[in-house]
Formats: structure tokens, sequence, C-alpha cells
């Protein structure tokens, strides 16, 4: 039984790796951490403002078969897991204190933003209860909470609710603490968890026995999130951490009351480009152990039942093929692209798996549609398919046909699986949202499509008809219809192009930028900000071929996309010439930096979360996490000339110049091993030297956490209200 939960962060969550060690060690990382926190002295000049730090240059030549590069900061590069030179932290220390000092008169802004966002948190919030083989399960916050509980509850009668995982007395302790997977044994005796206590995605497996509240003296550091319990509650898959790159290692199976030291090695990946991910199929009699590449995968089985045997290839990898394949009631149901680049759903028995001649189809492939996932029912199959920008979910009879539509009301809106651990429930849970509508969470009656809602997402002193939405298409210069999503108050703006707008994209991986609410963004368009989420190419958003179009050799049209929408936006009067800001993270910080580059001019002020900023060096360096598993994205510079140019052309630290560029607001973690906290402190470093304006220029470090910052839900307000006054400051706004 997999228990989760659907009170997400308003912003979402990336999270990065590190093994766990033992205590001794994590105190003296909090130890650390505590003396690295500690101010810096802020040099001034006569009138006594901040002087920004100047980081020594010293000159590193970046080699490679194809060119040589200098790179005179390449020395604030650190990969110790524990502690960084005392020279690099000197300097990033001296970086925030200047960011401190800087924002120190936006303070009384930034607590105001953090009260109206906090005002709106109904504190002692609970997800709806579902029903999972037996068991209610949900999860809540109670009054003042970080973290929430795992709860559940018989559906016997006369039962009680019982607490199953806390997470506030787990995170007791910790800087950082996030719980990657909570998962019941079958017989709902034992409960294991995944939790990370640095933000390096490196977790720690424990195990509890819930009859008497007894944790197990098992415990299994070094681990990526997701566990798999046996049938019979003996043993336990999980994947251990890869020491160096921090991705995917083998898949180890421990057997309870014996030494981690002698887990079994069930699988382990040779090919360092794929992930390797486990979960339990939908019958939960098989684990499944899923290759992933972005451009072939491959499936492999282990009967839970039999959790020593050795695992059966059930669909091999093919180039360019990607099958995702999983079972219910002795039926395989497979998504695959093989012929259909927006994905098609087949039908096969177990003994036809391997041959696709025998499969049979239940969704056809549609250039209109994109098929993104499916959940299996007894009583039929929930499809998640993206059409125009907009997510949604087709239910559809085991027998076949178009199914029925689950119907949605806004143009611009995202519908989307939610949390269905069992196949037995006679209804699908989605979740549905907008810019200007909180989440829903809906039962949908597989027979019949009645909707029931279970659940919108309260926001104390939101009045959504106070607000308004629409779906734009702005022209791309190669033709396009490039998707716009944007949002207002209406008694705050107007369609005349003297206010502001924050432009948001991602552009990346395939991973489509839905629209759905942003709590702290109410505090914006209260002040007269037009919300923005430009679908630009790189996602799939309008399908695969979106996403294809805007990686490797044609990753420029991300970039373009985002300028294109940007000037149509002002020529049609949606948004202030002078006011428009502009906002992404990791792979959404590359873009941010690129439009630095390429036309800085049109923004007023950018905002590069945790930005992948250094592409070139990092896509040479097989060294560096994610490196490898991302040369399918980017291209891979060590083999290809062409790709290693391409790159070039547009990695932002390599193409910084002197010139004038809009102020900037740059974020990072110490421990961030996805993009590496050296990235973004290099980019300002060397856009301090070569920018010859005086726009602010900040870089925001955060000293305890990994890629996805800060883990409590309210401590989370703290970085976005910063965001939110550096950009309402800029935009002449302080109130």
């Amino acid at each position: 039984m997999t228990m989760s939960s659907d009170l997400a962060d308003p912003r979402d969550q990336d999270h990065s790796p590190r093994a766990s060690r033992a205590l001794a060690l994590g105190l003296l990382l909090v130890a650390f951490v505590t003396a690295c926190s500690m101010q810096a002295p802020v040099a001034r000049d006569a009138a006594g403002r901040p002087l920004p730090p100047v980081a020594m240059e010293r000159v590193t030549v970046v080699e490679s078969p194809h060119g040589r590069r200098t790179d005179e900061y390449y020395w604030l590069r650190d990969d110790h897991p524990e502690r960084k030179r005392d020279e690099v932290m000197q300097h990033l220390r001296a970086e925030q204190a200047y960011t401190e000092a800087m924002l120190e008169r936006l303070a009384p802004l930034q607590e105001r933003l953090v009260a109206e966002s906090r005002a709106r948190i109904a504190e002692d919030d609970t997800t709806p209860r579902q029903l999972d083989h037996g068991w209610w399960t949900w999860s809540s916050f109670a009054q003042g909470d970080q973290h929430q509980r795992w709860m559940r509850e018989s559906a016997a009668a006369g039962s009680s609710p019982m607490v199953v995982l806390d997470g506030n007395a787990l995170a007791s302790g910790h800087g950082y603490f996030r719980v990657g997977d909570v998962e019941v044994s079958h017989d709902g005796t034992m409960v294991a968890w995944t939790e990370d206590t640095v933000g390096r995605r490196g977790h720690e497996l424990r195990i509890r026995d819930l009859r008497n509240g007894k944790e197990l003296t098992d415990r299994i550091p070094g681990t990526l999130e997701s566990i798999v319990w046996s049938t019979d509650g003996s043993s336990l898959f999980y994947i251990r951490q890869d020491p160096q790159l921090l991705q995917s290692g083998p898949v180890c199976r421990h057997v309870l009351g014996t030494p981690p030291s002698a887990d079994a090695v069930v699988y382990q990946e040779a090919d360092q480009t794929l992930f390797t991910t486990i979960d339990a199929s939908r019958c939960r009699t098989q684990l499944r152990i899923q290759v992933e590449g972005f451009d072939t995968n491959e499936l492999l089985t282990v009967p839970l039942a039999a959790p020593a045997s050795a695992p059966r290839v059930a669909l091999a990898r093919a180039q360019g093929v990607r099958n995702y394949a999983d079972l219910l009631n002795g039926t395989w149901l497979i998504r695959t692209n093989r012929d259909a680049v927006n994905f098609r759903i087949m039908l096969a028995a177990d003994v036809d798996l391997g041959d696709p001649s025998r499969w049979r189809e239940l969704v056809p492939h549609r250039n209109e549609a994109s098929i993104d996932d499916a959940a299996l029912f007894d009583a039929g199959v929930a499809v998640a398919e993206r059409v125009d920008a907009n997510a949604r979910v087709r239910i559809v009879p085991w027998s076949g046909g178009e199914g029925r539509l689950v119907p949605t009301d806004e143009a611009a809106c995202t519908m989307t699986l939610g949390d269905n651990p069992d196949p037995a429930n006679g209804w699908v849970r989605v979740e549905y949202g907008s810019l200007i509508t909180p989440q829903r969470t809906i039962d949908v009656d597989l027979a019949s499509g009645v909707q029931q809602v279970r659940k919108e997402r309260p926001v104390l002193g939101y009045d959504r008809s106070r607000y308004d939405s629409a779906r734009l298409w702005a022209p791309s210069r190669d033709g396009k219809r490039i998707p716009v999503s944007i949002a207002w108050r209406r008694d705050a703006w107007a369609h005349d192009g003297a206010h502001p707008a924050l432009l948001e994209a991602y552009g990346a991986y395939g991973s489509a930028s839905d629209a759905r609410f942003d709590l702290p963004g109410v505090s914006l368009m209260d002040r007269g900000f037009a919300l923005v989420t430009v679908h630009v190419r790189g996602g799939s958003d309008l399908g695969q071929a979106w996403y294809e179009d805007g990686r490797l050799l044609r990753k420029r049209n991300t970039f373009n996309d985002f300028i294109d929408a940007t000037d149509w936006l002002v020529r049609e009067r949606w948004v202030d010439a002078k006011r428009a800001f502009a906002s992404g993270g990791s792979a959404g910080g590359l873009l941010m930096g690129a439009i630095a580059n390429m036309a800085g001019d049109r923004y007023r002020g950018i905002v590069l979360g945790v930005p992948f900023v250094d592409a070139l060096t990092t896509m040479l360096d097989p060294s560096i996490p994610l490196t490898t598993n991302e040369w399918t994205q980017w291209g891979n510079p060590i083999d290809s000339k062409e790709a290693y140019e391409y790159i070039l052309s547009y990695s932002p630290y390599d193409n910084l110049q002197a010139k004038a560029y809009p102020a900037m607001f740059v974020t990072t973690g110490l421990w961030d091993s996805q993009v590496g906290y050296f990235e973004p402190a290099k980019f300002v470093a060397r856009l301090r030297r070569l920018k010859t304006d005086a726009q602010p220029l900040l870089m925001d470090i955060d000293l305890s956490s990994g890629h996805g910052g800060k883990s409590g839900r309210f401590d989370r307000l703290n970085r976005v209200a910063r965001e939110q006054a550096f950009v309402l400051d800029l935009a002449g706004i302080d109130r």
C-alpha cells in the first residue's frame, strides 16, 4: 500500500542526492552549516551603499576534443559531499552578505508577503480519504505543522484513525527534511519509508512495526526514494544511490533482520545514460524495474511472491521506442510510441508481451492528442492526455472505443490523474485546477462519468470571482503558435499595456508547463501583476513533436519562443514593455540565462532559480551528476563537434558579454546535486565583471538545502517572498 499526499507545495520541487551517514557525521554537517551561515562583513562605498564582492580570477583551461576554453572561476567548484573549501565558502558568504544588505530595505515588504501567503493557508488541512485495499488513507497537517502526517483507518466498522508516519517528529533536529516514499506492507503490519536530511536526494531507508510502533534496527543509508515490499513482507526492494553520479545505482533486495551488507543485487544497469526506477505493478504481483532513457527504455519484472527470482526482461529496449506497461487481471496495458509519436495504448496477454505483433489496440494514436499516462481499474482505463496545452482525463472501457472525456470549464486548465492505489475502486480520482482555480480533488464514476468534488484546496480570503484567466496564442518567428496562459485580478489589472507581468517557463525534458494555481502568486495579482506561463518548445505541452522541436540541435527554439511570446504580449498590450519580468528554475534557469544574453533589454528583471547556466562545461564532464543521463537532451559535446559548437552558441556562462543586462536575482543551494551551486556562482562572478549597467545582481544561497530549497511548507514562503519583493521593487510597487 502506497501512502501519498496532494498537500503540495505551491511551487514545484525537484530534489537532489547525497548518501546518509551515521549520526556523528550528521552532527558535524549541522555544525559546519551553522558556521557557514555566519554573516560576512559587507564593504560599502563612501555613501554607505553595499559593494558587491569581487571573485578572484584563477584561469583554468577546460579541455575537450573539439576546442579549449578558459574559465577564470572554475576554482569555485568543490564536489566534496560534506564540506567546501574555505576560499569557496568565504566567497559564498560574501555574496550572501551582499544580498542581505541589498534586500535589507525590502524586509518590511518581504514580511508582508510572507504574512499574506501564510494567511491563505489552512494550517489544519487534510486530503480527502482514499480507499486502498481495505484501508482509508489520507494525509494531514495540524496547526503550525511544517510537515505532513500520513494517516490510515481500517474500512471495517468500529475502527479508529492511526498515524502511520509523522513527518514533524522525524524532521525534528534537521535543518532540511523530506520523505521520499512511504510504503505499507501488503498485510498492513509494517511501514517502510525513505528520508533525505540534506537535500541531495540521498535517502536512508527505515522500517517500523505498526502493531507496536517500534522501529526495526534495519536502516539502510545511501538509497534513492522508492521502496517495494515483497508479498509476504519479508523483504524490500530499493535502489542504491550511485556514490559519484548520485543517481540510480543497483536495484537491491533486503531481507528483514539481515545486515544491509548482505543485500542481494537484483539488477544493475551498465549504461550510465539511463535511469533505473522501481515500483509495483497495478495488481501488486510484480516488481517493475524500468530502465529509462529519453529515446529508449526497458522493462524487467520480478514476482513479488518469489522475491529471490531472477528478473526477466518483459519488454526489451529498442532504439527510438519507449514502452510503459502495467498489469491488471492478467492483461498488460502498454503505452507505446511504436509507430505513434504521441503514443497509443495497446493490450497484451503475458505470453504475448514481448511480441508487439500480437498486441491489440485500445486507444489509437492521434495527432492532436498526446497520451501521457494511464491508470488501470477493474471497470476501465483512465487515460491522461494532453490537447492544446491542457492536460485532461478520458475514461475508456476495456472493450475500447472513444470513451468519455471528463469535462472541464476553463480555457487554460489542468486535469491530471490523482492518487489511485486500488484498481477495485469504481471511481478514478483526478486533480483539477488552473491559474485562478485552487486544486480540486474530484472522484469520477467510471461507469457513469458523474463527478463528485471531494475537496477544493482551501485558500483563506481568496475570492476566485475577482480573478480571470485566458489562453492566448503568440506567433513564433518560424510560423508556430505558442500557447500562453495568463491570469490577473479584474479590479487591479487592465488590458491596456500599462501593467507589469511575470512570465514563467521551463521548456525541457518533455515536461509540460501546466496551468496551475500559485498561492503566493495571488499577492502579485493583487498588486496589479499578470501571471503568465509561456508553453515553450522543449516541453510536451503540444505533444511529443513540441518536445522534440526544443531539444538537441533545436534547443534554440525554446529561447526564441519565450522572446517571441514576450514581444507579442507587449505589442498586443497584455504587458507593459518597461515592466516585463521573467522567471525560470533549473532547466528553466538555462532559458533565463539564454534570454538575458539574447534579449535582456526586453526585461526589467529576471529571476534565475537554481539555474543550469554552465551547460557546456557540465556536459563535457561525465563525473557530474546527471551529465551522462542528459546527453540525449542537450547533445554529447565529447563525441560530437556539432553538439559542442551548438551548446557553446547558447550556454549562458559562455555567452556573457560586456554590455548592459537587466536586474537579476539568482538562487542556489549549497548541496544541490542536480545543478551544482558553482554554476550560478560562476555565472554571477563573471557577469559582475562584464556587465556595464548599474542594475542589481543578487545571488541568494541556501546553505542548508539542495535543488528543491527549504523543505517545510512555511519556510518555503520566505524564499518566494524574497523573489517577489525583488520584482515588486523593480516594478515600482512598494506596498
